[in-house]
């Protein structure tokens, strides 16, 4: 199922239709600030276990990254000291995925890691389905073997026809972006950027 979401003014009813889709357990594929992913509530094990599956990732031992809505939001689920507080009010919402100390309050299936990847996008649509699940979705970007994002990944009616049999709705936020974000891991005792996305910044 496609369904259309404009980023500049999403509506609140289809949002919802979306939202219903990840409350009963489903997995969607939903636009962010850098690349489309596969999404799905962090609450519903078989949804988690689905995407892992899709990826070829072990839900025990992965670098699973959930999208929270806000800082706020965001510190129920992870550990936060002042600094990367702060870090992280000056470049969020945005393109960066951040490597956390995780809290108690994730499910089960983080337990085996002690550090889980947090986002806030910088996508309208994104954080609209945030708010009204009420939990974070975990997140995993689409991509190919070779880990590389592919041109048609970019095209949502395009990932419709690939992946109409595999996930429950597809949603349409325009064209998506190639480049994924900037993973910061703050679980030292300074940030380190492990991956250079499209985040741009200066530690």
């Amino acid at each position: 199922m496609l369904l259309k979401i404009y980023p500049e003014n999403p509506n609140p009813k289809a949002v919802e239709q979306a939202v219903e889709v990840l409350k009963n357990g489903g997995v969607i594929i939903y636009p962010t600030d850098t690349v489309y992913a596969f999404g799905c509530d962090i609450f519903q094990a078989r949804a988690v276990e689905k995407i892992c599956k899709f990826r070829n990732l072990d839900p025990s031992k992965a670098h699973l990254s959930i999208v929270c809505s806000d800082l706020s939001h965001l510190s129920e689920f992870a550990k936060v000291d002042n600094n990367t507080f702060k870090l992280m009010k000056r470049l969020l919402p945005g393109p960066f995925t951040f490597i956390l100390n995780r809290s108690n309050k994730l499910p089960k299936l983080f337990k085996e890691r002690s550090e889980v990847g947090i986002r806030v996008p910088d996508n309208n649509i994104t954080i609209e389905l945030v708010k009204a699940l009420g939990n974070p979705i975990l997140s995993a970007s689409l991509r190919d073997d070779d880990d590389d994002v592919l041109e048609y990944l970019t095209d949502p009616e395009l990932m419709c026809e690939k992946y109409i049999y595999e996930v429950d709705m597809v949603i349409d936020g325009g064209f998506g972006n190639i480049k994924p974000s900037t993973v910061i891991d703050c679980t030292g005792e300074e940030p380190e950027i492990v991956r250079q996305g499209k985040g741009k910044v200066e530690l």
